[in-house]
């Protein structure tokens, strides 16, 4: 039986929860999930540019787990991208430290506004 997973902390949970692409490949239409982990990672790494042990910190894993998760997410993201899939960001094993999210509109590091 494997271990349960620890939660993740999140800071800004995504504002739109949808992309869909504006013309539907040959193939049909398709969904990919990206956890709500995985673009906490990709928020921290690239678009803040922390580096792998600031950001593992911030989510509270280890900055092997950052990395995993960093690389799992830039994967469903470079699929969505190529294949013309709708890239939906739902789920996960995650929690949102009070005074962080959707109801405040203010950046939030370690629980603390700033």
């Amino acid at each position: 039986m494997p271990r349960p997973k620890k939660p993740r902390r999140v800071y800004w949970p995504p504002v739109a929860d949808i992309f869909i692409p504006n013309r539907v490949p040959p193939w049909g239409r398709q969904e990919i999930l990206l956890p709500i982990e995985g673009f906490e990672a990709i928020r921290l790494a690239d678009f803040e540019g922390l580096d792998h042990e600031t950001a593992a910190k911030m989510m509270n894993v280890s900055r092997q787990t950052f990395g995993r998760i960093l690389a799992q997410a830039r994967a469903i993201v470079a699929d969505a991208l190529v294949m013309g899939k709708t890239l939906r960001i739902k789920g996960g094993t995650f929690v949102i430290p009070p005074g962080c999210g959707h109801r405040h509109r203010h950046r939030c590091r370690k629980g603390k506004k700033i």
